[in-house]
């Protein structure tokens, strides 16, 4: 039996530890992917602290990673349109028995040598994008990509607004530039996210804390207030500045997960300027082949978005790093 390396979660003690595992076998209509690289993403440092907890886990103990890209080691019975050496990036979720499942969250995912991946959920992957850059599109890129493109409706020339500028709204400030939002403005509390967020393209970066933020909000946008924001915190505090400088009929749409209640200070006002709320939650099946069409023909660049690389066995590390924002990592990716 052949055994691998792989980065467990047990869930009732939230213990992470790397064990030797047997490789699995791929069943019908699954393929066995050979890891080349792994997203570390907050979603997994709040699956260690318990912020979150899987839904539909089956057992107590979870293989870690929903970012995955790799090579094809083998195909099950049933796969067509796939062979052995193809290289490939895994979707972050699938379904199952009706269920949306998700990738290293309800079922074992790629922080490992090798993962099962249904071949219904595989996307090409062509020779000129490198496994790190590909392995965090699904999520860190396609859930800003599917929130500004689909959720949210963006058009070219609507002001928008980024709360959050950390691995997905970095991205979020990157494809809004790509699909011609302008004004473009990041906001967040730390000094180096809003650097970043003008290297990636922002108009403006405002620290929460300004006093003036409203005002240079309307200054940037002309009077008009922002039609569109993105909330990447997932802070209640966020989501009420945010609708302050939302403008009528603007949509205010969720991405930053929390368990906290949801509320509206002014109803009267959300009702007068008919505000929206709008949640938001991972992307649909073609987005990460959207985005590794328009980073191979140019249109995206995604070298700088993976801070550094790290071992596999250094997972505990990469997760410490995050939480922690030591270095301001917009992704740290793991390598078997």
């Amino acid at each position: 039996m052949e055994l691998m390396r792989a980065v467990r979660l047990h869930i009732p003690s939230r213990t992470l530890t790397v064990d030797e595992v047997p490789v699995p076998t791929p069943g019908p209509g699954q393929v066995l992917v050979k890891v080349e690289a792994a997203g570390v993403c907050l979603s997994d440092v709040h699956l260690i602290d318990g912020t979150l907890t899987p839904a539909h886990l089956q057992g107590d103990t979870v293989t870690l990673g929903h970012e995955v890209a790799g090579t094809i080691a083998e195909c099950g019975p049933e796969v067509t349109g796939w062979t052995a050496g193809r290289r490939v990036v895994l979707q972050a979720g699938e379904v199952r028995d009706g269920r949306v499942l998700t990738r290293g969250v309800d079922y074992d995912g790629g922080w490992a040598g090798y993962a099962i991946a249904g071949a219904d959920t595989l996307v090409a992957l062509p020779e000129s994008i490198p496994f790190e850059q590909a392995a965090i599109i699904p999520d860190a890129v396609s859930t800003p990509w599917a929130a500004i493109t689909t959720t949210a409706d963006v058009r070219p020339a609507q002001a928008a607004g980024v709360w959050g500028i950390g691995g997905l709204g970095v991205h979020a400030v990157q494809l809004l530039r790509a699909v011609g939002a302008h004004p473009i403005v990041a906001v967040d509390p730390a000094p180096a996210a809003r650097d970043r967020a003008l290297d990636f393209g922002a108009d403006l970066a405002l620290d929460p804390a300004d006093p003036s933020l409203p005002e240079r909000v309307l200054a940037a946008t002309r009077g008009r207030a922002l039609d569109v924001v993105f909330d990447f915190a997932g802070v209640a505090a966020v989501r009420e500045q945010a609708l302050r400088v939302l403008g009528p009929k603007g949509r205010l749409v969720l991405v930053g997960l929390t368990d906290a209640p949801l509320t509206v200070t002014d109803g009267t006002l959300f009702s007068y300027l008919q505000h929206q709320i709008l949640g938001h939650y991972g992307s649909a099946e073609d987005a990460v082949a959207q985005l590794i069409s328009l980073a191979e023909g140019g249109r995206l660049d995604f070298s700088r978005s993976v801070s550094d690389v790290l071992l596999l066995a250094d997972a505990a590390e990469a997760v410490e790093r995050l939480r922690t924002k030591d270095g301001d990592p917009i992704r740290l990716v793991l390598r078997p």
